[in-house]
């Protein structure tokens, strides 16, 4: 992860509203952008509403704008939210937002493969990307996706909401590296790395060193959008691949 302290404006991310602990790395942690962030939460916008409710949900959109807008009047320059399954609600949130707008990291996807090749995806639970995240995020429904298993350490503290339920860095960072290499055993020929959710790049370091290959999350997605390497839809501009660096 390169440093955050340089190389983005204002970040303003609209957070789900959960009450978990958030080590250095995820986005919910300010010193991941080197205090350079700005925070609203979506009332509301608990993590089950997001993975069972309705995609379009108008209320939850509702939300969604009036934090935007909050962000903006409060010096945000470029928005993004907390979790990557919203990318459904990228057009939405984007329309008449007077900032670059990304909802999701899943967004990269086009531009890590055009830097790499074959990509693989991983999430925090199983069966939460569905293909239909693969297609609104404009890449293949069938492309690799992995996650943690279900009684993972990570996603029992995650479950229990309480900022005060320390999680032990270590073993969490085990068992993503265990899920991301089952992930490539499936998927032998992967080049590079996504990861959707944004409580996995506190592990994104070891990560790279543990499968010597490039691991992506929202943070990098974020620096792309800024470097004009994407749009923040996903969309690539026209260029060669030797003009977009890795």
């Amino acid at each position: 992860m390169s440093d955050p302290v340089q190389t983005l404006p204002p970040v303003g991310v609209m957070l789900l509203d959960t009450r978990f602990a958030r080590p250095p790395g995820d986005i919910g942690n300010a010193s991941t952008f080197g205090g350079k962030v700005l925070y609203e939460t979506v009332g509301g916008a608990g993590i089950t509403r997001i993975l069972r409710g309705d995609p379009q949900d108008p209320a939850l959109a509702q939300g969604f704008r009036a934090a935007r807008d909050r962000l903006v009047a409060r010096g945000a320059e470029l928005l993004t939210t907390s979790c990557g399954l919203l990318v459904f609600q990228q057009e939405n949130l984007a329309q008449g937002c007077p900032v670059p707008f990304t909802a999701s990291a899943l967004f990269q996807i086009p531009l890590r493969q055009r830097q790499h090749g074959k990509v693989a995806v991983m999430g925090l639970l199983e069966g939460s990307i569905t293909p239909a995240h693969l297609t609104a995020a404009g890449v293949a429904p069938d492309l690799p996706v992995g996650a943690l298993p279900d009684d993972a350490h990570l996603l029992t503290v995650l479950r229990a909401n309480d900022p005060d339920r320390a999680i032990d860095p270590a073993r969490a960072g085990a068992e993503v590296i265990r899920a991301a290499r089952a992930l490539l055993e499936r998927a032998p020929d992967t080049r590079a790395l996504v990861l959707e959710c944004t409580n996995l790049p506190p592990y994104q370091a070891a990560l790279t060193e543990a499968l010597d290959l490039p691991v992506y999350g929202f943070y990098d997605w974020l620096l792309a959008i800024h470097h004009g390497q994407a749009r923040p839809d996903g969309r690539l501009p026209d260029a060669r691949p030797t003009e977009i660096s890795a």
